[in-house]
């Protein structure tokens, strides 16, 4: 039973983040696939240590969107790194972000998991 509360705490979430943010950046039309797979990279280094932190401390509202400013800080700069202009890296790490995070927090109200 444990093993499957890991997997729910942290492949779930990921596996989830990782179509999110993917299908974000397709629906602004990024086509480059080095763009589309830094997101899927960036995605399993960020998600599954933030869900960790947010799993280990019971973090409070507040403490999580730090944290999600934090990743999507990271992000920026990532897509920077994968030939975005900042204006565009800006604008993937803020939207993908958002999107996924506001679809977690909308499944987890749906499901009283809050």
């Amino acid at each position: 039973m444990h093993s499957e509360l890991c997997t729910l705490n942290y492949a779930l979430p990921l596996l989830a983040t990782i179509v999110i943010e993917y299908g974000v950046l397709r629906l602004l039309l990024e086509k480059r696939s080095k763009v589309l797979w830094a997101s899927v990279a960036i995605n399993i280094l960020t998600n599954v240590p933030l869900n960790i932190f947010v799993n280990a401390t019971h973090a409070a509202m507040g403490g999580i969107l730090l944290c999600e400013l934090l990743v999507m800080v990271i992000e920026t700069l990532w897509y920077r790194l994968f030939g975005c202009d900042m204006r565009q890296a800006a604008v993937y790490g803020v939207l993908c972000n958002a999107t996924s995070f506001l679809t977690g927090l909308l499944t987890q109200l749906c499901w009283g998991l809050l």
